[in-house]
Order: C-alpha cells, then structure tokens, then sequence
C-alpha cells in the first residue's frame, strides 16, 4: 500500500487580497470559499468580523447565499492582533473590513509582513458612491484585488453601488454611514440608477 501524506504549506512571504463590490456582489461567499480551500490545504485559518455586524449571527462570517464560516467578533484592530498572536495562524480572513476603522489598513500590511496571507472583504464605496473608510488604502495596497457585481435591482445590468432605501425613498446624502442592514434596507444598483438626494456636485475648475 501506498501511503500519502499531505504536507502543510509554507509561505516565506505574506500576502493581501481583497474581495470587494457593493452588497450582494457575493463578497463574503468569495471569502468564506477561499478559508474552506486554505483549510483543505492544511493551512491554520482564523476568520474575523466586526461586531457590528450582526445582521444573521454574530460568531460567524454569514453571506446573503446562506454560507457559513466560524469567525471572532471584534470591536477593534487591536482584537484581531492579540487573537492572532495567540491562535498563530498561517491565514487571516476578515469579513466587513470597512466597519474596522482607518487602522484596518495598517492590520492587513502588518500581518502581511510577518508572512501571513490576508484576505479581507468588504464594501468599497459607502451608499453615497464614495471611498468607504480604510478602503481608500486597503485597496491599492493589496496584492491581489477582485472587485464583484452584483445585479441591479432596477434593470438586471451589473451592479456596482449600494442603494439605502429610507421607507422605499433613496437615502439623503447627509443620512449616517454606517448602518447594517440587509434587503429590507438596501439593494444593488448599477451607477445610472444608484440615487443619492442632495450630494453635491464637483465641478472641475
């Protein structure tokens, strides 16, 4: 008989990729399916998410589709190096990054740097059509990045922003960023049909 044996892989260089897109683009089914084969592979995975986000469990990473995948809750960046610190992973996933502050950036290139490999996932741009958070830096300081569409809910085209509906009306742009929610208060929406009432107008001079 034969025998196999299945050697864990290691990484002498960390890497960040990023999954990003607006809701419902399949972001964190992409991630949750990345931790499966890194796992598959032999490698020691840690997931993490905000607490904030709770929107259908808060110890796991939840996706629209109904994917699961065992995750801390965190409050802060600080959170995730202690666990990391502790646990020694080979592979760190990050769900809802954008919900982690500005410090979310300097999180992924650290852990990077001790030759972990990253994936993180979240929204790129905040209902209004804007930079949300920490992506600003995250994004192009990723060493792979896979930006998702999802379907606009108003013409079936592909989606790339986030539609806030208050009471079935398009948010206002001065509403409150940050705001989880699911169908009941948001949709997908391709650039000519994403509404923001009252966003100023930049003009180039």
């Amino acid at each position: 008989m034969v025998k196999t044996r299945v050697r864990r892989l290691r990484r002498s260089r960390g890497s960040a990729e990023g999954i990003v897109g607006c809701m419902f683009s399949g972001k964190s089914d992409e991630l949750i399916r990345r931790l499966r084969l890194a796992q598959i592979a032999g490698e020691r995975v840690l997931a993490f998410k905000p607490r904030i986000d709770n929107r259908y469990t808060v110890r796991w990473v939840a996706s629209h589709a109904g994917g699961r995948f065992k995750a801390h809750p965190v409050k802060k960046v600080a959170q995730i190096l202690q666990i990391v610190d502790r646990e020694n992973p080979t592979v760190v996933g990050i769900d809802e990054i954008q919900f982690l502050g500005e410090e979310a950036s300097v999180l992924v290139q650290e852990l990077a740097s001790r030759g972990l490999r990253v994936i993180f996932a979240g929204l790129n741009l905040d209902f209004r059509g804007e930079p949300f958070g920490p992506m600003t830096h995250l994004m192009p300081q990723a060493d792979q990045l896979e930006m998702m569409t999802a379907i606009c809910s108003v013409c079936g085209g592909d989606a790339t922003r986030s539609q806030r509906l208050i009471d079935g009306h398009p948010a206002r742009y001065n509403d409150p960023v940050v705001k989880v929610g699911a169908e009941e208060l948001y949709e997908a929406r391709c650039r000519k049909h994403h509404k923001v009432p009252g966003k100023p107008r930049r003009r180039i001079k």
